[in-house]
């Protein structure tokens, strides 16, 4: 079971706990068949397609999902992106989990492609962080990458970023911080270290850096921050970083930026299921009579 599946059960486990949904439970029978379109309700980038799909398939395996737009698509409020058909009491149980996970997906991805295309013909790259809700990594950096922004390390584990604490670890000394980095990291692993003066990138340049992070420092001291590493170091920017002051940052030469508003601050988007139920009813002169009901709007 990947960290995705982990997620999607640990969300249902909490949601149905041991008595599971009561409601639906009291309202509709076992047999009764539905079927559900998921639609678009405003402007956005559509990410988190196999979490939403997958939702269903843990809740029960007969429910069949359609996707009928792809992910990294923009698409337009009213736009249907899929359907879904099966035990109506299945696609009840499903429905929150389902939608929790697409809509902030899409909030994410919308937001990367709002930030990526700030950003749009210079050599800036756009990162996300590991600022990311409990448990949703994956699907946030996925959300981020078909968003079209790019993704930093996914975890402690794949990358080295010595930061302030890890600095005030060692003494509070740059070198010695690099210096046992450079020891005993993976020899294929860069090294990247933030800096919070000039001073401290002069030293982090000279003590072999492989990238460093100007930590909320102002436009006009990365101007110099760009002068003084001359190409001999990759720099990234971050703290402060909006979507407003994208294009600014873009034109002082640094490499990266980094924002963390991609997966903390992204708001959820809006997206709702709109069902529709088939209930068999006795036979009337012969011929099976059909009703069909709509019910539109998300369950608080």
């Amino acid at each position: 079971m990947d960290s995705l599946d982990r997620l999607i059960a640990l969300a249902l486990d909490e949601d149905l706990g041991a008595a599971g949904d009561v409601t639906t439970q009291a309202l509709v029978p076992p047999d009764e068949a539905g079927r559900a379109t998921l639609r678009v309700k405003e402007p956005l980038v559509l990410a988190g397609m196999d979490a939403f799909a997958r939702v269903f398939h843990h809740v029960d395996p007969r429910v069949e999902v359609r996707p009928l737009r792809r992910d990294g698509e923009h698409i337009q409020k009213g736009t249907d992106v899929a359907e879904l058909g099966g035990p109506l009491a299945s696609l009840l149980i499903g429905e929150r989990t389902a939608l929790n996970l697409i809509q902030r997906a899409c909030g994410m991805a919308t937001l990367a492609r709002q930030a990526a295309d700030a950003v749009a013909g210079t050599k800036l790259k756009v990162l996300d962080t590991r600022k990311t809700p409990p448990g949703m990594r994956a699907l946030a950096k996925e959300a981020v990458r078909v968003g079209g922004a790019s993704n930093h390390r996914f975890g402690l584990f794949d990358g080295v970023l010595i930061k302030d604490n890890h600095i005030a670890a060692v003494g509070g000394s740059i070198r010695e911080a690099l210096r046992r980095a450079k020891a005993n990291a993976p020899r294929l692993v860069k090294v990247e270290i933030e800096v919070t003066s000039l001073e401290q990138l002069r030293e982090a340049i000279a003590e072999g850096a492989d990238v460093v992070m100007l930590d909320n420092m102002d436009d006009a001291t990365v101007r110099e921050a760009v002068r003084i590493a001359a190409g001999r170091v990759a720099l990234e920017v971050s703290g402060g970083v909006t979507l407003e002051r994208l294009p600014a940052i873009a034109r002082l030469g640094v490499d990266f930026v980094s924002m963390g508003a991609l997966t903390h601050s992204a708001r959820a988007m809006d997206l709702s299921l709109e069902f529709e139920t088939t209930k068999r009813r006795p036979r009337k002169r012969g011929a099976a009579v059909k009703k069909a009901t709509r019910r539109r709007g998300t369950p608080r």
